[in-house]
């Protein structure tokens, strides 16, 4: 691989170059990709043999991994995530697996540390890991679709919803899937080209989720994926992707970084209008509250 090659990419394009390529990878290729994927904090500091060793699968997959996706070999791969480290760029990644890995007494008073800590740290992760200009073409890709559907199932169904009202509120025209009965794919039988596919899944991934996403890209929809891996199933079909951090610990799975990079791509809705005015505020009638306008749906 050429220099230039190098050069030209960032650890986060280098990211999104293998979650797109995992279709195409051989199974056990798919099962390195995904390690390193979900583990893209360690790929600066850890050995191709330590990596493989976590991975299962033998060194040689991840140079082979590499290879499938352009680059020479695993040094080449990673130069770009070392460059970022000697830059100064602070890996929120490391710093909290290093917190969670130290836990306190069990007490009322450690428990709130803990807390406050998964909850800074999720944040401090997402914000590190997600651009503002990635934030604003998602915020364009919703504003300028003829019509946005969200769709999120199980804990993260709520948080779905109400983002569709804010949406809804800020001037676009939005549908909530899946409602009245229907599966998300029959949600979107009156979707179409240009219209926008917002997508929450999370581990584990539920199928009708998953089929609906894969029918939303067949369609020609524009599909905006928030999901807690890069490899997620959903984040094949997406063209927007966002990874959110759900801690487990230290009590149970938050939602916290998902309803930030929520608000944040309605902010971004919002700054965006040409006449500056935001109907969040009540001031106008929404276009959409999560339900659609009209039964012939456009």
């Amino acid at each position: 691989m050429s220099d230039s090659f190098n050069r030209t990419r960032s650890a986060a394009e280098v990211l999104g170059l293998l979650t797109r390529s995992l279709g195409t990878l051989t199974p056990e290729l798919k099962k390195a990709a995904t390690h390193v994927l979900e583990h893209s904090n360690l790929i600066s500091v850890t050995s191709v043999r330590e990596m493989a060793q976590q991975a299962d699968v033998k060194p040689n997959t991840l140079v082979r991994m590499a290879r499938a996706i352009g680059f020479e070999g695993y040094e080449d791969f990673r130069k770009p995530f070392r460059e970022e480290v000697i830059k100064g760029r602070d890996d929120a990644h490391v710093r909290d697996s290093w917190l969670q890995s130290h836990p306190s007494e069990d007490t009322r008073s450690s428990l709130y540390a803990d807390l406050a800590t998964a909850s800074l740290g999720s944040l401090e992760r997402l914000f590190s890991e997600t651009t503002s200009p990635a934030i604003k073409a998602a915020a364009d890709a919703i504003a300028q679709a003829p019509a946005t559907y969200v769709l999120g199932t199980g804990m993260v169904n709520s948080i779905a919803a109400y983002f569709a009202y804010l949406v809804g509120m800020a001037g676009a025209k939005v549908i909530a899937i899946p409602r009245d009965g229907l599966s998300p794919a029959e949600g979107l039988q009156r979707a179409a080209r240009d219209d926008v596919l917002v997508a929450m899944a999370f581990k584990p991934y539920q199928h009708e989720v998953v089929e609906a996403v894969s029918l939303a890209g067949a369609r020609g929809l524009r599909v905006i994926g928030v999901s807690d891996s890069p490899a997620s199933p959903i984040m094949t079909s997406a063209i927007h992707r966002f990874v959110v951090p759900i801690r487990p610990r230290p009590v149970f799975p938050s939602s916290l970084g998902l309803i930030a990079l929520l608000e944040a791509i309605i902010a971004f809705m919002i700054t965006s209008r040409e006449d500056g005015a935001s109907s969040i505020d009540g001031a106008q009638q929404p276009r959409g509250d999560g339900i659609p306008l009209d039964e012939g749906g456009r």
